[in-house]
């Protein structure tokens, strides 16, 4: 039996899973990247197992996060939205899914993709943290108050320090497994 960071032992399948396959693995899809600071900001006040079981209701209430078509929601999408119990339906948090979708485009044009954009926070490379326990991990740091900032600065909402801290561990731009579960890189040397 794997050794897994200690926030997830002893939950469903589901979370164990998302330990497993993505959280802490590098995302460079732009597409993606979207999708999981959509679903961080919708995380705000909530716990992560909440948006990970709705995450497929998600994809299907927001057009499997297309900013494309985001950008052209009306007050009608936003009401159905608002009566669509598979999402949180918090308004503002739908609206910022909005907001941030104009924001995702201007950027991606202005940089090429949002992938070139986000990456840079943390020089293109992953930071890879050792840390002995769950409650050394912090809540944010010098780069997520930094991305923070940014993010507000250039038209993005719910992109707290905290929210963008959790978003890089998502992404993989912070590796935060702990130096005992065996996805930390210094263990996967090892097998």
């Amino acid at each position: 039996m794997e050794n897994r960071c200690n926030w997830v032992v002893g939950k469903e399948p589901l979370y164990k899973e998302y330990h497993d396959r993505e959280w802490g693995v590098p995302v460079y899809d732009d597409r993606h990247l979207f999708e999981m600071l959509c679903l961080e900001g919708a995380q705000a006040g909530l716990s992560w197992w909440t948006i990970l079981q709705k995450r497929e209701n998600y994809r299907q209430a927001f057009d499997n996060f297309e900013a494309n078509k985001i950008i052209n929601y009306n007050e009608e999408k936003i009401q159905s939205l608002r009566e669509n119990s598979g999402i949180v339906r918090n308004r503002l948090k739908i609206l910022s899914v909005i907001t941030n979708a104009h924001a995702f485009l201007k950027i991606q044009k202005e940089h090429g993709s949002f992938s070139n954009y986000i990456w840079n926070f943390v020089d293109g490379s992953p930071i890879i943290n050792h840390w002995n326990s769950v409650t050394d991990v912090p809540t944010s740091n010098e780069i997520s108050d930094s991305m923070s900032k940014r993010l507000k600065k250039d038209g993005f909402v719910f992109v707290g320090s905290t929210i963008c801290y959790s978003y890089m561990q998502a992404v993989g731009m912070i590796n935060d497994h702990t130096i005992d579960c065996y996805l930390h890189p210094s263990n996967l040397k090892k097998r």
